[in-house]
């Protein structure tokens, strides 16, 4: 099983949140039952709350999660989410890359490990989400 992992969750876990127990223990696991795995957009959202990119790796690497890029079918399909969202008169406080996030968790992933549930299940209906603040 491929879990997905949203941005949210490893916040939580590296910035000493609330939420990091129960997020570390999503993640743990997640892990258990097969691979981890977080685009790129991911990745940079992460390293933006590091002082040094270095610091970012290693954090990202102690979790085992395997960088996967997005491609043109995934951004595709954010684009045809964010399309429907501004749509449905969305407004633009929900950036593309949660649609980039979503698309690529939808197409390429079991499941997705996230806080923000509501936006995932709204626009990626066919997306298993798991909310470690739900267990």
């Amino acid at each position: 099983m491929i879990t997905a992992v949203d941005t949210s969750v490893l916040l939580d876990v590296f910035a000493d949140s609330p939420f990091g127990a129960v997020s570390r223990d999503a993640l743990r696991e997640a892990l258990g039952r097969g691979s981890l795995m977080a685009c790129d957009v991911v990745w940079a959202e992460v390293a933006a709350h590091f002082p040094k990119t270095e610091a970012a790796e290693e954090a990202i690497r102690t979790t085992q999660i395997q960088f996967a890029p997005i491609d043109a079918s995934v951004a595709l399909a954010a684009g045809e989410a964010w399309r429907a969202h501004r749509g449905r008169g969305g407004r633009r406080e929900r950036i593309v890359a949660d649609f980039l996030i979503g698309a690529h968790a939808s197409l390429r992933a079991d499941r997705l490990l996230t806080r923000d549930r509501g936006f995932y299940r709204t626009y990626f209906t066919r997306l298993r989400v798991i909310d470690p603040s739900e267990s």
